[in-house]
């Protein structure tokens, strides 16, 4: 895997209409790591794919009449099985911080790229998940001079009291290990 022009060649992509140009001169410097499943605790299914589409049916499922009229998107999700599918070009910005602060600087939309792990917070992510992440994140760092192993956090790191993902089942120490960056923290 590779990336060319903002996209990982060789994985699906799944376009989004939720996202918008970067600002000027604003180039991706933090890597958000996230946790969903729709509906809530269930894995597999087309949830996902249909709310970061605007696709997702108020009917299908009780929980989704609460979230069906949402405009959010990730660059990229993680299945448990490993499966990578992006949905907005890493030059783009996603919509998947919402009101965020990362280091006093605000609206992490603006700076950073948004990856989903199909999951809860309860839930231990799977190996093949890591792997993938693992993989992902170094391709970003070495195509985007920019980003940095010491900038990688949490959801619930830029929004805290709002957000608890990816929760306490997520091994940070084995992401860092990983990546094999030492000294790399959350």
């Amino acid at each position: 895997m590779k990336i060319k022009n903002g996209w990982i060649e060789g994985v699906q992509s799944l376009i989004s209409p939720n996202f918008d140009e970067r600002p000027l001169n604003c180039e991706p410097s933090l890597i958000v790591v996230h946790c969903i499943s729709l509906p809530p605790g269930e894995f597999g299914g087309n949830g996902i794919n249909q709310l970061f589409t605007n696709n997702l049916s108020a009917d299908e499922h009780p929980y989704f009449k609460k979230i069906h009229h949402l405009k959010v998107s990730s660059h990229v999700l993680i299945r448990r099985n490993g499966e990578i599918i992006q949905y907005v070009s890493f030059l783009d910005r996603a919509w998947h911080a919402g009101k965020s602060i990362y280091k006093g600087q605000e609206s992490c939309n603006d700076y950073s790229i948004g990856i989903e792990l199909e999951g809860t917070e309860e839930v231990a992510y799977t190996t093949k998940q890591y792997n993938q992440l693992s993989r992902v994140i170094k391709m970003l760092l070495e195509s985007y001079p920019s980003l940095s192993p010491k900038h990688i956090t949490g959801h619930s790191d830029i929004a805290p009291g709002r957000k608890t993902d990816p929760g306490p089942s997520f091994d940070w120490d084995h992401l860092f290990s990983s990546i094999n960056h030492s000294g790399a923290s959350a």
